[in-house]
């Protein structure tokens, strides 16, 4: 193998240095003493459905289109497939150069590209993605006993922790047992491989350290296997983004601007944008798109607008000990279609997910029922930032360290699907929240989560280890790589070079048809998400 990429997700340097510490990770701590490495910079916004596409296309969000967990149709939602990243991946342009790939567990990658090599989908597919070349998954499962996208248990199951862990370790273990036999069936020139549960194991167990420990253990363990049996002559590793605690607090974004005058508040519907409610169908196998809501949880949006909440029911419930009881038979979706949310149509901006990090404008002409004219746009965008601005926490603290145009951040064809204003928290020591919770601030939804520094390493032919990469960024890698196999990275990626290898220059590549994307059409944005625990 000319080059093998090891993508962990929320990998990072303080992470790493305390494992290392203990002795738990020595395989990358051998690439990392043996090659180079250093911080890698994510994007904005640094979630794994947005910048995974980035760091595989070399691109900004808008160029490739993809932001956040959900895309709009509309008001209306839906989860992120691989049919939206409408750029070209780093092994589809290694294909015009003649080289094969085998890529496993990568997110936003279902459907999977046909190439000359495979593709295994991960995160963001059904439990039985479709893969490249067809049949290939059931091979890998004949060949290595079992292998599964998500874990066979819900965060809400009642099982014990130790049991939790052995899937958790089933999982890495998977991935790494289907990519090895995939590189002695394919011999690829490119090997691409994703570990999702360092990130995980965060969101789920709240930086507990031991249950930390016990996931990358594993996860070296099977990097050690991939150095012994796959003999990439180069080696990268390679973060979506960083992770860290997140002692400050959340702020409710939609609850300010309800109170500024700009978001309007409604019951009903589907609830405010996620992929929540669709999780379970995919750990099913199903491949869904969206969410409706049933009978039942339609009957409870009614019953919300006359002031028969879940909350007030719950409150009532706990004064007879019915609470736990009644929440194990009531579908967990009633909460979404009964809660206060935002009535879209009706407001002048908003939040509509946290994760994309900013405001988006009501805009008439771009929106369905757009109530901001274009000749208001610009003032209000900047009444917006201005507000938002100078903003300080309870302790005095500024909550943002950016409150921007999204000019600042995207550019490309599809920059108008961004965000109109991105508000980065300060230091990623706050958590942003889309949802009306009556006061602006209060303590963070999770005491773990995304920073923006994650990691890059490099190591074997042809890698300089004396020069620094303190300054790489997740667009660098796409072309680092290319660069490191000897061909010409497209001339359309955002990223550079990093100074490990020589430049060998860039060239156009054909251009991204949308029309390869299943029939997608390039204005119908619906993106698929899985199951990575952040909400």
């Amino acid at each position: 193998m000319e080059a093998l990429l090891i993508g962990i997700d929320a990998g990072c340097l303080p992470v790493f240095d305390r494992l290392i510490e203990e002795d738990v990770i020595p395989n990358i701590e051998s690439i990392c003493d043996t090659g180079v490495s250093g911080p890698l910079t994510s994007q904005i916004p640094p979630w794994t459905p947005s910048a995974w596409p980035s760091m595989y296309t070399g691109v900004n969000p808008g160029k490739h289109g993809t932001f956040g967990f959900v895309d709009y149709d509309g008001y209306d939602w839906h989860v992120v497939t691989a049919d939206h990243v409408r750029e070209h991946a780093l092994w589809k342009l290694l294909e015009e150069n003649d080289m094969s790939s085998v890529v496993v567990n990568v997110p936003v990658t279902h459907p999977p590209d046909e190439i000359d090599g495979a593709i295994i989908p991960g995160f963001i597919g059904p439990e039985h993605p479709e893969s490249h070349p067809k049949g290939i998954l059931d091979e890998v499962r004949e060949e290595i006993g079992e292998y599964r996208v998500y874990p066979i248990y819900e965060r809400e199951d009642d099982w014990p922790d130790s049991r939790k862990m052995d899937e958790y370790t089933t999982l890495v273990r998977m991935r790494g047992e289907a990519f090895r036999y995939l590189d002695k069936r394919f011999e690829p020139d490119f090997g691409f491989v994703q570990f999702q549960k360092p990130d995980t194991v965060f969101h789920e167990f709240h930086g507990n350290w031991e249950k930390v420990k016990t996931v990358y253990e594993e996860t070296d363990r099977q990097i050690g296997l991939l150095l012994e049996e796959c003999d990439a002559k180069r080696v990268f590793i390679a973060s979506d983004h960083g992770m860290g605690p997140y002692e400050k607090y959340e702020f409710r974004m939609n609850e300010f601007l309800k109170d500024e005058g700009y978001a309007v508040a409604t019951q009903g519907g589907k609830g405010m944008p996620s992929w929540n409610p669709i999780r379970n169908q995919l750990r099913e196998g199903q491949d869904q798109e969206t969410w409706e809501p049933g009978v039942v949880e339609r009957l409870a949006a009614v019953a919300a607008q006359h002031g028969v909440t879940p909350s007030r029911i719950e409150g009532g419930l706990k004064t007879v000990g019915l609470d736990r009881i009644v929440k194990q038979y009531l579908p967990e979706n009633i909460a979404r279609t009964a809660s206060e949310q935002v009535d879209f149509p009706e407001s002048k901006a908003y939040m509509r997910a946290r994760v994309e990090l900013g405001v988006r404008i009501n805009l008439e002409g771009r929106e369905p029922d757009g109530i901001v004219p274009e000749s208001e746009y610009e003032s209000v965008r900047s009444d917006i930032i201005e507000q938002l601005t100078p903003l300080t926490t309870p302790d005095g603290e500024p909550m943002f360290d950016e409150v921007v145009p999204r000019e600042e951040y995207y550019h490309g064809p599809y920059a108008e699907n961004a965000v109109d204003i991105v508000t980065v928290p300060n230091n990623f020591d706050h958590f942003l929240s889309a949802h009306l919770l009556g006061k602006h601030f209060g303590p963070p939804t999770e005491p773990w989560n995304h920073k923006l520094d994650g990691v890059f390493a490099a190591m074997g032919e042809g890698i300089d280890d004396s020069v620094s990469v303190e300054d790489a960024h997740i667009y660098d890698v796409a072309p680092t790589i290319m660069a490191a196999l000897g061909v010409p990275y497209s001339d359309r990626m955002d990223g550079r070079v990093l100074p490990i290898v020589d430049d060998p220059g860039s060239i156009a590549y054909p251009e991204y048809n949308s029309d390869d994307a299943a029939g997608i059409e390039d204005d119908d944005v619906e993106d698929r998400l899985a199951d990575l625990g952040y909400l």
